[in-house]
């Protein structure tokens, strides 16, 4: 499955590196892909072992915001 977030708090190529690593920790995740000049971020991943408020809730244990949105 992928899911496709957004983030307006990306102002550094390490927020990217922050929020990949973040996500790419959950167990189903197969990959992450954060675009910083877009603010949007995508998932694969099986969504039988990681729902998209988990993904949301990675990032916001990395130290930002995101939100779920349609592709």
């Amino acid at each position: 499955m992928k899911t496709v977030l957004r983030s307006q708090e990306l102002t550094c190529p390490s927020c990217v590196a922050k929020i990949e690593k973040a996500l790419k920790a959950l167990d189903g995740v197969t990959e992450a892909r954060v675009f910083f000049n877009t603010g949007r971020i995508e998932v694969d991943h099986d969504s039988n072992l990681v729902r998209a408020d988990d993904l949301v809730k990675a990032i916001r244990a990395a130290g930002y915001e995101a939100r779920v949105t349609p592709f």
